[in-house]
C-alpha cells in the first residue's frame, strides 16, 4: 500500500469516528433540547430569542447529526453543526457567560469533519 492510500484510509477511518462521536454528541444534546430538558428551557429563556429558537436549534442539531452518518452529507451537515456551534459561541459570550469550551471543541470537530470529507 502506498503512501496516499493509507492516508486516504486514515482519513476515511479519523472521519468516521468523529462522524460518530458527534453524531452521538449532537443526537443528545437536540434530543434534550427538543424533548424540553428543565436545563435546556433555562438556557433557552437566558438567550431571550423564545423557546421556538430552542426547538429550532435542536431541530438543526438532530438533522446535522444524522447528516453526518450520510456520505453524501456529511460535509455539508458538518458544516451545518458548524454553523450552529457558532451561534452558541455568539450566546456564550454575549448572554450567558458561561463556559464556551464544549462549544468550541464541538465547533473545531465539525470543522475537521468538514475538512476531512471535502
Amino acid at each position: 500500500m502506498n503512501t496516499s492510500n493509507k492516508s486516504a484510509l486514515f482519513r476515511g477511518i479519523l472521519g468516521w469516528i468523529l462522524c460518530l462521536l458527534l453524531t452521538f454528541i449532537f443526537l443528545m444534546i437536540g434530543g434534550m433540547k427538543l424533548l424540553s430538558k428543565p436545563i435546556m428551557v433555562h438556557e433557552f429563556e437566558q438567550v431571550g430569542l423564545g423557546q421556538w429558537f430552542r426547538y429550532f436549534t435542536g431541530t438543526l442539531e438532530i438533522i446535522g447529526a444524522v447528516g453526518l452518518l450520510i456520505p453524501k452529507f456529511s460535509r455539508w451537515a458538518a458544516l451545518l453543526l458548524a454553523v450552529v456551534m457558532v451561534g452558541a459561541l455568539v450566546a456564550h459570550f454575549t448572554v450567558l457567560h458561561t463556559s464556551p469550551t464544549a462549544a468550541l471543541i464541538m465547533l473545531a470537530l465539525s470543522v475537521l469533519i468538514a475538512w476531512l470529507r471535502r
